[in-house]
């Protein structure tokens, strides 16, 4: 075991704070990282601050993980130290269920290990995230990355990035296709930076008027402020596809209404409260809600290739560690443009 530096949480309603964490010694077949960049993530502060449920007391978070490998176990064929690779939402999975057999692993029919909060398959202990200095997994739980994009840009794709990816490849959103992204976040600027380049007609849905020359520098076609009641009526029943990415209690109904017959609305914030959405308002026009999570490997790979091949990563705001706390408040607020990065070598 090597004792590692690292920023985590200790309780609910407590900072994150420094302290020191045991990461196991690479096994056969496990790579060993070194942590170059983390991204932050909004389930990072739901997590800390327990509002989920279920959080393991002392937590570090950080789920968008790129860095250089340092070690390899004896078994290792596809890294090599001094190789850059990455690390998303999971670091393991029962691998023989079917959903693991197809490539699904996000959703394990035994679930999937998350790379933070998580529990290690073999009864080991908990597993710890990515502000770190260093993280151990299995080989294949580790993504390859191309050194031709920024690597605090490619940081977020391993959450937000797959996150939007995933559905909209899924729904196979593309040419012909209208399409309205909802909320302009770490999650909505990838989804308008991939449903732009895949070939639909995106659409910005936000409340702030303040976003429109962001989203269309992003790459939106459209921009339809929320607030704005004729702006909604005139919308109705005129969507394809809308891509949900807010975190916060939002009335769903509201934007259901904006679907084509056939359309379908899926979410991927996820708000700590419940919703309630009325039979009548799928029913009547044959829509469709929906929900869905990250991306798996096979999927992530592919989506880390496209972004390079494409030019694309996310619009990041890079932090040193010792300001995680103000970037959580910051989050809050939407202040960040639009994913916040830790640099590493900020943890001393």
């Amino acid at each position: 075991m090597t004792t590692v530096k690292a920023y985590g949480a200790k309780s609910a309603v407590t900072p994150i704070e420094s302290l020191s964490i045991e990461r196991r010694d690479p096994k056969p077949h496990d790579v060993e990282m070194e942590i170059l960049y983390c991204g932050v993530c909004h389930s990072d502060l739901h997590t800390a601050r327990n509002e989920w449920g279920g959080t393991i007391y002392p937590v570090v978070p950080g789920h968008e993980i790129v860095g250089r490998v340092t070690r390899v176990g004896d078994h290792v064929k596809r890294y090599k130290p001094g190789d850059l690779a990455a690390i998303g939402c999971m670091v393991d999975s029962c691998r023989e269920c079917e959903n693991c057999k197809e490539g699904l692993e996000q959703y394990c029919s035994s679930g999937m290990v998350g790379t933070y909060n998580g529990r290690e398959r073999d009864g080991s202990g908990i597993t710890y995230g990515g502000y770190s200095k260093m993280i151990v997994a299995h080989e294949d739980f580790v993504l390859r990355i191309s050194d031709k994009l920024p690597l605090e840009g490619v940081a977020p794709l391993l959450c937000a990035g797959i996150t939007t990816y995933s559905p909209l490849r899924h729904w196979e959103v593309g040419k012909g296709h209208k399409v309205g992204i909802l909320g302009l976040g770490g999650l909505g600027h990838m989804g308008v930076k991939f449903a732009s380049s895949f070939g639909a007609d995106v659409t910005m849905l936000s409340h702030s008027p303040s976003k429109e020359a962001d989203a269309k520098r992003l790459g939106a076609h459209h921009f339809l402020l929320t607030s704005d009641k004729a702006q909604m009526s005139k919308a109705r029943n005129s969507f394809d596809f809308i891509l949900n990415t807010v975190s916060a209690p939002h009335d769903y109904n509201t934007y259901l209404g904006l679907l084509k017959t056939n359309g379908t609305m899926v979410c991927v914030g996820a708000p700590s409260v419940p919703a309630e959405v009325p039979a009548f308002n799928l029913i009547f026009q044959r829509r469709s809600f929906a929900g869905s999570l990250i991306g798996g490997i096979p999927e992530t790979q592919e989506m880390l290739d496209y972004c390079a091949d494409n030019g694309i990563t996310s619009d990041v705001e890079v932090i040193d560690i010792k300001d995680i706390n103000e970037s959580y408040e910051r989050m809050l607020k939407g202040d960040v443009r639009y994913r916040f990065v830790i640099d590493m070598a900020t943890l001393k």
